[in-house]
């Protein structure tokens, strides 16, 4: 049984009359009768009894008219969702992004998909690297928005932009005179970390330690906005990722330029290698892609 036949049946019971249903399905009469009969085959009996004169359902007929009518609705219905999301009319897309990016550079992308796609829904995990990471890996979400993982033939990594970690200190401090810090200067004050297993905590962490530093720790926080609204408050330093410059500002904190060592990480998509994205995923790649993101190193 195929939509064809079906539409075909419907067109025969609501007219009775075969030239008129011809019209309606776009088909020759014989063409409409072999359609019918190969219906009538399958279903193993005769739908219609038809004379010379008249066309009436058997009562096979008139129970399977109701059903056909709803099956064909429904057989629309998966046509046009089909279609619609095809044509990025109609979807969704989840996405995973850590912190510093979700809130920072994904809002305005995000107003320039809509506008260009409004009737595609988002839906956006602010999650730490390591949750952005597993949910990707998952199948949570299509797109995840991290620092570049270890080398993994699950994983396929698109860089964005390569992010350089800042200085943050009290906007009213000494150090906040100055144009830049080394790390030996900034570990001379009260650290404000992210907790583990936070990727930036653990990435300054090795880094420190194969330059024999250690992050004199006196606060943690799993929140960007939680450290720099206690760095603002003179509770002590912090390190963040460039991108989060404008939102330290904000929370009464000052960024200065960091370096001996210089420490940096590219940022890009993750997205399941040798998994096809939906349409509306595959757009929003595109989006972040062309996204006119600054080098910051």
């Amino acid at each position: 049984m195929t939509a064809k036949q079906l539409r075909a049946f419907i067109a025969v019971a609501q007219t009775l009359n075969f030239a008129q249903a011809c019209e309606r399905v776009h088909l020759s009469q014989s063409a409409l009768s072999l359609t019918i009969k190969a219906l009538e085959d399958s279903l193993g009996g005769r739908l219609f009894s038809r004379t010379t004169r008249h066309v009436r359902l058997t009562p096979e007929g008139e129970a399977l008219l109701p059903l056909a009518r709803r099956l064909i609705a429904e057989w629309d219905n998966i046509e046009d969702v089909l279609r619609n999301r095809f044509t990025l009319q109609q979807g969704q897309v989840a996405l995973a992004a850590m912190p510093s990016f979700a809130g920072n550079l994904l809002p305005p992308l995000l107003r320039d998909f809509r506008g260009r796609y409004p009737k595609i829904n988002v839906t956006v995990n602010d999650v730490i690297n390591e949750q952005v990471i597993e949910m990707v890996l998952d199948g949570y979400v299509e797109l995840g928005i991290a620092f570049e993982p270890a080398p993994s033939t699950k994983l396929q990594f698109t860089p964005l932009y390569l992010d350089r970690f800042v200085a943050v200190v009290p906007a009213d401090s000494a150090l906040a005179e100055q144009e830049a810090l080394n790390w030996r200067q900034l570990l001379e004050q009260p650290f404000i970390a992210l907790q583990r297993p936070s990727a930036v905590r653990l990435m300054l962490e090795q880094h420190l330690r194969d330059r024999d530093l250690i992050l004199p720790v006196a606060f943690e926080s799993h929140q960007l906005a939680t450290v720099g609204r206690m760095v603002g408050c003179g509770l002590g330093v912090s390190v963040v990722p460039a991108l989060c410059i404008g939102q330290m500002h904000e929370l009464g904190a000052r960024c200065l330029p960091l370096h001996d060592p210089v420490i940096e990480r590219p940022v890009g998509i993750l997205t399941r290698a040798e998994h096809e994205l939906s349409v509306a995923a595959r757009a929003l790649f595109d989006t972040l892609l062309a996204s006119s993101v600054p080098p910051l190193g």
